[in-house]
C-alpha cells in the first residue's frame, strides 16, 4: 500500500431493522489531512436503497469506504456455508447471489426471510431465540476473522445468530444484497485483490476503531461530542466540535472515518497472517483484524 493511495475515507454504519429508513444508518467521510470527518446529509434518516445510490453516484473519486458489517459466513470450519446442503454456495459471491435471489420479494434491500428458507433455517438462530440443529450450540459458528477481533479484545457475534440487540445476522444479510449489486463496479477486498487505483470497499467492526483511539472494547459507542473528540485526538484527526451528546451510529461512523484515514497505509492490514486465498473467497476479512 502506497501512501496517498487513498485520497477520501468513509465508514457506513449499518442497520438490518426492518422498514425503509433506519436511524442506525450513518455515513462519514473524511479527506486525506487531518480535517475532522463530516457526516453525509446531517440529519438525514437514510435508507439502504439511499446508502447504495450514494455509493454508485455520489461517492467522491479514490475512496476507501468501510461498511460496518460482516460480508460473509463461516465457512473454513465446515468447508461449507450450510454442510449437507448439496446447493450450498461454493464462495461469498455465489452466497450474495443467493441471498438476493432468496430475499428478492422483500423491498427496501431487507433480508428477514432468508433464515425461513427450509434448507437455511437449521443454521440459524432466529424467531423467538429458536436454534436450528446446525447452528453449532453455544455462540455459534465464527469466521476466522472473527476469532481475530476475539484476539484483539472484541467479543464478535455469530452471523448465523439473528436474536438479541446485539446480533449483526440480519444487517450482513442486507447488506449483502448490496453487495451483489456493487460487485464489479468497485473493488470489494479481500475478495478482489487491492487494486492500484479507485474506489475500495471493505468490512470493518467499529470497537476496532475505537481500540485504536484508546478505548476499550466494553467503552466502545461514544455518545458524548467531548468523548469523540479525545478519540479523534488519538486518531490525529482535528475535532468535530461542539458540546452535548451525539448518538453512538453517528460517532461509529465519524470515528472509523478518522481511523481508516491513520490505519490505511499500513501493509500488514492488508496482509493479515491469518488470511489464505480460500479465506479471502468464501469468508473475507476484517479489515483491521491481525
Amino acid at each position: 500500500m502506497r501512501p496517498g493511495r487513498f485520497r477520501h475515507y468513509a465508514a457506513i454504519d449499518w442497520s438490518g431493522a426492518t422498514g425503509e429508513r433506519h436511524s442506525g444508518i450513518a455515513v462519514a467521510v473524511c479527506c486525506e489531512g487531518d480535517a475532522a470527518p463530516e457526516l453525509v446529509r446531517l440529519g438525514h434518516r437514510w435508507s439502504r436503497g439511499e446508502v447504495l445510490d450514494w455509493l454508485l453516484d455520489d461517492l467522491p473519486d479514490e475512496t476507501l469506504v468501510g461498511f460496518d458489517l460482516s460480508m460473509s459466513f463461516a465457512h473454513a470450519d465446515r468447508s461449507a456455508y450450510f454442510p449437507g446442503w448439496e446447493e450450498s454456495p461454493v464462495d461469498a459471491r455465489a452466497l450474495w447471489e443467493l441471498v438476493e435471489r432468496v430475499c428478492a420479494d422483500e423491498t427496501h434491500f431487507g433480508a428477514t426471510t432468508f433464515a425461513d428458507h427450509p434448507a437455511l433455517a437449521p443454521h440459524f438462530r432466529r424467531h423467538g431465540g429458536r436454534e436450528g440443529a446446525a447452528f453449532g450450540g453455544g455462540r455459534g459458528r465464527f469466521r476466522e476473522t472473527e476469532h481475530a477481533q476475539a484476539r484483539a479484545g472484541c467479543r464478535p457475534y455469530s452471523n448465523f445468530n439473528l436474536v438479541g440487540a446485539a446480533q449483526v445476522g440480519k444487517g450482513s444479510l442486507a447488506g449483502m444484497r448490496l453487495l451483489h449489486r456493487l460487485s464489479g463496479r468497485y473493488a470489494i477486498w479481500p475478495f478482489d485483490p487491492l487494486p492500484t487505483q479507485g474506489s475500495v470497499l471493505i468490512e470493518i467492526y467499529t470497537t476496532l476503531a475505537a481500540i485504536a483511539a484508546g478505548r476499550s472494547a466494553a467503552r466502545s459507542k461514544v455518545r458524548d461530542r467531548g468523548e469523540l473528540d479525545l478519540a479523534l485526538a488519538a486518531l490525529g484527526s482535528d475535532p468535530i466540535g461542539g458540546a452535548g451528546t451525539i448518538s453512538d451510529h453517528a460517532s461509529d461512523a465519524l470515528l472509523s472515518a478518522a481511523w481508516l484515514r491513520n490505519v490505511a497505509g499500513d501493509p500488514a492490514l492488508w496482509n493479515p497472517l491469518a488470511i489464505t486465498p480460500a479465506i479471502a473467497a468464501t469468508e473475507g476479512w476484517t479489515f483491521g483484524a491481525r
